[in-house]
């Protein structure tokens, strides 16, 4: 017998068992299901054999590695499922596109009618396979074969992702001889993914599924029309300029023409950045320009941006952060955990802000306050504003579209902004790159550079930052007049060798390893874009520094 500690407790185990067999036995001592297991620190999959004197715990999909490996399996579910029903001859493409509601959108391309019916066979036969507990097998090849095999298979992307993989060997999974590559770990059998269900939608297929803290309810299909649309857009353009997965991206990196991409793309942001001053510039009722955002999408020098462009068009604008007007630290109210929560409302003086900005707009000269964050107080040091007919107030923070922050205004006085990172990229077809993802690594960048945070802490405070943003920016999206992705497909090349070195200084005995460990393990698909050439005035400098701007 061998001997395995779990929750500090010790266990015999016969030689030879899996994690799976060892889950079985402790599974009446979790809330939910086992998906996964951590191994001396390291996650393991429940196929795997235990190994004497191992310290073993288990993962659910209320953790997050369990929580992706569970969406993760269920996509591979989904892409089986959708080549069953239509069969290989009839499909040129099943891309796993974007994030809508809580589920991923899958444009289906090819010869195959997708609609209300095809959407019922594929949710059929995914129901189907779940009943039939079908192995989730792994095996191991060269990287070499796989590129062969996807070659084969007509999934031209993975291909190509292989062709820039420094290393030699790949894990391809196959659920009854239907083979793919995935980027993480895998539940071991179909019988583990009951939680989901299927929408038709704009042509394409929604797979909706659980959220973290409730892994057994698939909540109601409520799409956000505004964020969707400017996600469609997003991936539209980057496909017809042919980078839409990272493959694409590294081969324009290769060929020597990424200097043009960063151009573009940069071009483009400007242009769009200029039809939002010229639709606020349209309307001279507008005074309070209300831009919100979730962690990390590069609000501050979106503001700078849009006020240059609001200059061109003859207006004064004026930056105001409603950070300014936190209330002082000892009047911060306290989260769950006890510690000072600077995410919800009643953070802010409401009143005072609502005083402020009504008093401007009835021409009164106002003293604008800074807030102190080293001593947590609001100060005065002077700083007085008088709107006149020219004059716009570029409002900036996280409460910017939540009515309840500024319920004084008018809304015909308001412009509301909902910007965020919503990235485009992914690395191939069937794996999406989700923009928290890129948010966390921008916050990583920024936060080492300018407040001397580690990577440990800035991963650690994460969850709670999410958590901030469900109840107070992601409610309000859709009430924005203008939604703007401020994200760069090019970005994760160029962050990259910032990121590695904060990644790579996380010690392996710490919670955070584990996050730190699969975002290097993400950053080995990508060649590094060097920093020369990104603009001064870009979004991305707000990150990694150089920046035109005060930010």
């Amino acid at each position: 017998m061998w001997k395995i500690m779990w929750r500090d407790q010790e266990i015999e185990v016969e030689e030879g068992s899996t994690l799976g067999a060892l889950a079985e036995k402790v599974q009446k001592e979790y809330t939910h299901e086992i998906l996964l297991a951590s191994v001396n620190g390291k996650l393991a999959e429940l196929h795997k054999k235990v190994k004497d004197n191992s310290r073993v715990e288990f993962l659910t999909a209320a953790d997050k590695p369990g929580f992706q490996t569970y969406r993760r399996s269920m996509v591979f579910l989904l892409v089986k499922a959708i080549y069953a029903v239509a069969g290989r001859e009839k499909l040129d493409k099943v891309l796993v596109d974007f994030a809508v509601s809580k589920g991923v959108y899958v444009d289906i391309r090819g010869s195959v009618a997708v609609n209300e019916a095809f959407t019922r066979q594929v949710e059929a036969k995914m129901r189907e396979f779940v009943e039939e507990r079908l192995p989730i097998s792994k095996r191991n090849v060269s990287t070499d074969e796989a590129r062969e095999l996807f070659g084969k298979y007509r999934m031209y992307d993975k291909e190509k992702l292989f062709r820039y993989r420094r290393v030699s060997r790949v894990n391809i999974y196959s659920i009854r001889n239907f083979e793919d590559y995935y980027y993480g770990y895998m539940v071991p059998d179909t019988g583990y993914l009951k939680y989901f269900r299927l929408y038709y939608f704009d042509g394409g297929i929604v797979i909706q599924m659980p959220v973290q803290n409730t892994p057994e309810e698939v909540p109601d299909f409520v799409p956000g029309e505004k964020v969707y649309l400017c996600q469609k857009e997003s991936s539209k353009w980057g496909e017809d300029l042919g980078v839409d997965t990272v493959g694409d991206l590294n081969e324009r990196i290769v060929n020597g023409t990424i200097g043009e991409l960063i151009l573009v793309q940069e071009a483009l942001m400007e242009k769009k950045i200029g039809e939002i001053a010229t639709a606020i510039a349209a309307d001279r009722k507008k005074k309070f320009v209300m831009i919100a955002g979730p962690s990390s999408s590069g609000k501050t020098s979106f503001s700078h941006r849009l006020s240059i462009q609001l200059r061109t068009l003859g207006l004064k604008p004026h930056p105001i952060a409603v950070d300014n007007y936190f209330v002082n630290r000892e009047d911060t109210p306290k989260d769950e955990f006890g510690e000072y929560n600077y995410e919800c409302l009643e953070a802010i003086d409401v009143e005072q802000f609502n005083q402020d900005m009504t008093d401007l707009l009835d021409g009164k000269t106002v003293a604008m306050p800074t807030f102190n964050f080293k001593k947590g107080k609001r100060e005065y040091k002077g700083d007085t504003l008088t709107m006149g007919a020219d004059d716009i107030l570029v409002i900036e923070g996280i409460h910017g579209l939540n009515d309840k922050l500024s319920y004084s205004l008018s809304p015909e006085n308001k412009f509301k902004i909902y910007i965020s990172a919503l990235t485009q990229l992914n690395v191939d077809e069937h794996n999406r790159i989700p923009s928290t993802d890129g948010r966390l690594i921008r916050r990583m960048v920024r936060d080492a550079r300018t407040r001397g945070t580690s990577a440990r802490d800035t991963i650690a405070m994460w969850t709670s930052v999410r958590r901030g943003e469900e109840e107070n920016i992601f409610p309000y999206q859709e009430s924005a007049d203008v939604v703007f992705n401020s994200a760069l497909i090019y970005e994760l090349a160029v962050l990259k060798p910032y990121a590695e070195p904060l990644l790579f200084g996380i010690p392996t005995d710490c919670p955070e390893y584990m996050e730190a460990k699969r975002l290097l393990k993400f950053f080995d698909y990508f060649l590094t874009v060097v920093s020369d050439d990104i603009p001064k005035n870009s979004l991305l400098r707000e990150f990694m520094g150089g920046s035109c701007f005060n930010v």
